[in-house]
This record gives C-alpha cells, structure tokens and sequence, in this order.
C-alpha cells in the first residue's frame, strides 16, 4: 500500500493580547488516526525548524519531524517568543518561564485544532526546562514527557561555568548575536566529531537564516537561577536523556533530579557518543529509537 505523502502545514497562534507564536507541523495521514502528538521544544540559541526538521542530502531522516511522521505521530514544532519567525519586537530576554507559556499557547492551540488528547512532549536543553516547567504547571496537557540536554541545579557543569564568565554581558542586554561560528563551537566545546561536519554546517546555515540574535534569558536562567523547576511537581511520566559528552548537566545533577520524580513511570538513558545536539549527531538514529520507544510505551494498567 502507497502511503500517503508526508503534509508540512504553517500555523500562528497569539499570546498576551497579540504576541504572535509560529508552529510548524508534519503529518503523514488522517490527524484523528495518528500514535500521538508530539510536541518539540527547542533551546536557546536556535528555532524550532532548524533543530527538529533540519534537511541535509544524503542524510536519511534528518528530520526528525519527518522521521516520527513516517511512524504515526502528529509533529509540532513551536518558535519561542524572541526566535524563528515568532514575535521578537518586546522588550524582554524571553526567559525559560515565558518559554513554559509559549507551549502553553501552542498546546491550547493544538488541541483546539486536533483535539483534546493529552501531548508527547520533547524538549531539548533550555529547551527541556521550557518543556518541564510547562508540564509542572499543565500536567493534564502532557501525556509523556522526554527532557534531554537536560541541566537541574548546575553543579558540575563544565558548560555553565565557562558561560558565567560572561553573565554580566547577558544580563546588560535582551539579545546576543548569532553566528555559524558560535553553531560551530557547540559541537566543538564538550567532544569533537560526534557530529558529521556537512550537518554541523547546514545546521549553522538553517538557524542564520532565520535569526542573526537570540535571545538572552535561558543563558541568565541556566547561569544564575537554577533551579527553575521542581521535580517533584513534575508527576507525568518523565524520560530523561543524556548524551555520554554532554557538558551541560553533571550524571550526578541528573541522577538527584531523576530520584526525586514521584511518578514510578520514569527512564533514565544514557546516550553513546551523544554530545550536546542529539538530533544533529552521528548517533541521531540511536536517539530517535530511544524517543519513539518512549512515546509509544503502553501505559500501566496495574498501577500499584
């Protein structure tokens, strides 16, 4: 049987009486007949196409929208206020809490548009803290959660204390550059060629042509106000993902944060020869198995 081809759609919903939020989706099929909706939440330094529908020839499933398409899944992608082609005029630095009730719109949104069945929910780096304080605050929107890159207090991240040497230069000002050289030193700074040089440079390409600035305040949270969320109010099912290199959040950070989680359906997994931007590594197809088996887990029915 031919299947159908995979449909890529542009949606707009608002915020705070006009802000304007841009979700991209990928579908393949029926909207009604689909495993779930997936919701990917990028981190801070790019938006939400270049990280999650990302295209380099030669490189099967690139997309990862494309790749969880082809498996059944409804996927979502949402630009943060202050990146891609979301609202960036405001004066603010679009800190990880205003990232928290920008999933809000966007799952209020799709829920609206392809009803009201709870989210799978995948967040990257800031990214992740966006997608659990979100699921803090909303857990009747979230039906499974998968948080990667993921950083708790801090301690013992080589990442964050490098990045505190320039906190007063973030704090002075909403927005800071971006560059493909800056792309370049994320897959150079924890474990070099993790990564295939061709997709390290179309991933610089694809985040530059939408944003020349980001914004500042997942950098002041991450560097000064950890930590933003309680794992102990996170009560849906949680996947916590680490790559081997990732500099980001110390195994022992995670661990801690891991403990605390009350709901007993929870995975921890480390992620071989994974550095910082899972979907763009050589090991991507390793780290959408592990995602798809999580999303698509039965759910308990003993729950004792």
């Amino acid at each position: 049987m031919t299947m159908p081809a995979i449909r890529a759609e542009e949606h707009w919903t608002t915020k705070d009486g006009g802000v304007k939020l841009f979700l991209f989706e990928k579908i393949q099929g029926d909207p009604a007949k689909t495993q779930g909706t997936i919701l990917f939440v990028h981190g801070s330094s790019m938006a939400g196409q270049p990280t999650f529908d990302l295209q380099v020839p030669g490189r099967p499933d690139s997309s990862a929208m494309e790749h969880f398409a082809k498996r059944g899944f409804d996927c979502w992608s949402v630009d943060m206020e202050g990146y891609g082609r979301s609202t960036k005029d405001r004066d603010n630095n679009a800190p990880i809490s205003m990232g928290a009730d920008d999933c809000y719109a966007a799952a209020l949104y799709i829920q609206k548009l392809r009803g009201k069945r709870p989210l799978l929910v995948y967040g990257i780096s800031s990214g992740a803290l966006r997608a659990a304080l979100f699921a803090e605050r909303h857990p009747e929107l979230v039906a499974r959660l998968a948080l990667d890159a993921m950083v708790w207090t801090g301690e013992g991240s080589p990442t964050l204390e490098q990045r505190r040497k320039k906190l007063p230069e973030f704090i002075g000002v909403n927005r800071r550059p971006m560059t493909k050289a800056f792309i370049h030193s994320v897959f150079d700074r924890d474990h070099p060629d993790t990564a295939e040089r061709n997709v390290i440079e179309a991933f610089a390409d694809a985040v530059c042509a939408l944003d020349d600035s980001v914004p500042t305040g997942t950098y002041v949270d991450m560097c000064s106000k950890l930590p933003v969320v309680d794992p102990q109010k996170i009560t849906v099912p949680t996947l916590i993902m680490r790559g081997q290199h990732d500099g980001i959040a110390s195994m022992d950070d995670l661990l801690k944060f891991f403990d605390k989680l009350p709901n007993p359906d929870k995975q921890f997994t480390v992620m071989s020869g994974i550095s910082h931007a899972s979907f763009q590594q050589k090991n991507y197809m390793m780290v959408y198995h592990i995602l798809a088996n999580w999303f698509a887990q039965p759910e308990p029915v003993y729950k004792g």
